[in-house]
């Protein structure tokens, strides 16, 4: 289930709401006033696609392009 965020266009506040399966606009309020006037901020996915890949490096016997000083 995602994780959106809002800014209430009453007052300005920016909150997140953990939606349900069935996203009911009606349900979304804002925390600071109460207000059912809002905008949906677009905002970056938190997700990995798994580990960092290390660039290659001298010490495990790769050259480095001319950069470590072993060529």
């Amino acid at each position: 289930m995602p994780i959106y965020d809002y800014k209430c266009d009453a007052c300005g506040t920016t909150y997140d709401v953990f939606h349900k399966v069935r996203e009911v606009p009606e349900d979304i309020v804002c925390p600071s006033c109460g207000s059912q006037e809002h905008t949906r901020l677009i905002s970056a996915p938190a997700f990995s696609l798994g580990e960092k890949s290390q660039p290659p490096s001298c010490e495990d016997g790769n050259c480095c392009g001319g950069t470590c000083g072993l060529n």
